[in-house]
């Protein structure tokens, strides 16, 4: 008997559900796991702006911040120990997000979520306990294990869990939990720095148990998606769960699409080496260039940065600190236009408006840095409008950010994926970004010592390229069911070359083989 769904208008298959208590709650715990990745963007540049902990861990860049008045600006921080510190969490997320794939594939996205809360956790007790700088570097490289379990199952889940209609605004509920994280560290740093004693950047670090527990926790009630069950064997649980996920009792035709896609995923013994199939070509490039361009925006210079940032273009410690409390802020509001837009507006549009937004503030912020610091980055008193102007453009470019590239970053990479290889190609997306985010955390500073202001015209440069790259290859996939997606890449005008009418056995055949048993709307 043929599977289908509804066809509607365009051809698009829609499965029968709605937005059920059960599934939103799911999601939003499961979410919450973006809060680790969240937490320690946003403590890094704070506790790196802190005297005391500079004194105690990196005591060249305290004298140079200190002591010498007349130290050129941009190369204050300047310092290969302190980026080290930064950017091994990433090199270490990269490494575990190949491990996190086998995890994931075969004993469940839940699973993973556990290991890398618990990782995290370990990791945030040896920084909070830390008294040499290799106690630092060891607490991160266990942070960057537990990040990388996390990033590369909760995505999934979350695309997996949330019903076609809604996938856009429930998975970017990873991304508002990872400015949640940012903000609500820069607040702690915030108040933790003016802690007499200056030992506020110990609560600093360890805080970061809180977000640790949160996702320990939530994995253990967690239920797996149906398409792990199923990837597992375990058929009927995974049908009675598909039942309650999406409220309806009818739930056979999606059921049998995930049983068609989990026989073929079974077939692929390598998924590695099958992700270098012809097929697969399109999934392969957004698994490496939408994570490389998110990088490439420079948005991890203003976020885990911030207040080092801000210190540097002439703020008091607790005026960059504040600053970047209203940077973080601007963030989380900006997500959740995100939320309300992704599956109204569609994600390309929010691509090109968020690029165009970036670009422009980008442009300004350069010229703003260069006519303050010049070449020489002689220092000075910031004229309080001066500041106004700088943080203010800032601000919108972080909302830019915070509604396109950000959480879109994360959203279309978890969506495109067919069951045969997503974890594979969700791996290769994690690892990307994290080999991107290692080499900004670790070369930033030296760069912009060395290129001043106009490293902003750098990441501008880029948010040109990827602009182009979205408006010429990225096809729009908002509405279309998760098992369906094939059909974006079989009507593109470039990528149809590679995907072509029954390359993939399951649905993504769906479309013709339910012609005869639907019904259209």
């Amino acid at each position: 008997m043929p599977v289908g769904g509804f066809v509607v208008g365009d051809g698009q298959k829609a499965y029968p559900g709605k937005l059920t208590p059960f599934v939103l709650f799911t999601c939003v715990v499961a979410a919450m796991g973006g809060l680790i990745f969240g937490y320690d963007i946003g403590i890094s540049g704070g506790v790196t702006s802190m005297p005391s902990f500079l004194r105690r861990f990196f005591p060249s860049v305290y004298r140079k911040q200190q002591e010498d008045a007349t130290t050129n600006q941009y190369c204050q921080y300047d310092s290969p120990t302190l980026t080290l510190f930064t950017s091994s969490l990433y090199l270490a997320a990269l490494v575990s997000s190949l491990v996190a794939s086998t995890v994931t594939r075969k004993f469940g996205r839940r699973l993973s979520m556990l290991f890398g809360g618990i990782l995290f956790c370990a990791g945030a007790l040896i920084n909070g306990f830390a008294k040499h700088v290799w106690m630092l570097i060891v607490g991160r490289i266990l942070l960057g294990f537990g990040i990388g379990f996390a990033n590369q199952s909760v995505p999934l889940y979350l695309s997996e869990m949330a019903p076609y209609k809604y996938r856009g605004a429930l998975n970017i509920g990873f991304q508002l939990s990872i400015t949640i994280g940012i903000l609500v560290a820069e607040v702690l740093n915030y108040f933790f720095a003016k802690i007499k004693g200056g030992w506020g950047w110990r609560l600093s670090l360890g805080g970061a148990v809180v977000p640790a527990l949160i996702i320990t926790l939530g994995s253990l009630v967690l239920p797996d998606t149906p398409n792990s069950m199923i990837e597992r064997g375990q058929h009927e649980e995974a049908k009675t769960k598909l039942r309650r996920i999406r409220g309806v009792d009818d739930v056979s035709q999606e059921f049998d699409d995930l049983v068609a896609a989990s026989k073929e995923s079974q077939s692929i013994e390598h998924p590695w080496t099958n992700l270098l199939r012809r097929k697969y070509r399109p999934h392969l490039t957004m698994a490496i260039m939408i994570p490389f361009f998110q990088q490439l925006t420079g948005i991890n210079v203003i976020m885990f940065y911030a207040p080092v940032l801000f210190n540097t273009i002439g703020f008091t410690t607790d005026a960059s600190l504040m600053s970047a409390v209203v940077t973080g802020s601007v963030n989380v509001a900006a997500t959740l236009v995100s939320i309300y837009g992704v599956d109204k507006w569609g994600r390309r549009f929010l691509f090109l408006e968020g690029g165009t937004q970036m670009l422009i503030c980008q442009a300004v912020v350069a010229a703003c840095i260069g006519a303050k610091f010049g070449v020489d980055g002689t220092p000075g008193e910031l004229p309080k409008w001066y500041a106004i102007v700088v943080v203010t453009f800032i601000c919108i470019y972080v909302a830019g950010f915070a509604w396109s590239w950000g959480p879109l970053g994360w959203l279309v990479p978890s969506e495109i994926f067919p069951l045969e290889i997503r974890s594979a190609a969700q791996s290769i997306t994690v690892s990307v970004n994290m080999i991107f985010t290692f080499i900004i955390a670790q070369i930033f500073l030296t760069m912009l010592c060395h290129l001043k202001f106009g490293l902003f015209l750098v990441f501008a440069f880029f948010v040109v390229v990827m602009s182009i790259f979205v408006y010429i290859f990225l096809p729009e996939t908002k509405g279309i069911p998760i098992e369906e997606m094939g059909q974006v890449w079989r009507s593109h005008w470039y990528w149809s070359r590679f995907v072509e009418d029954g390359e993939y056995g399951n649905g993504l055949e769906m479309g013709k083989s339910s012609n005869q048993g639907t019904k259209r709307v």
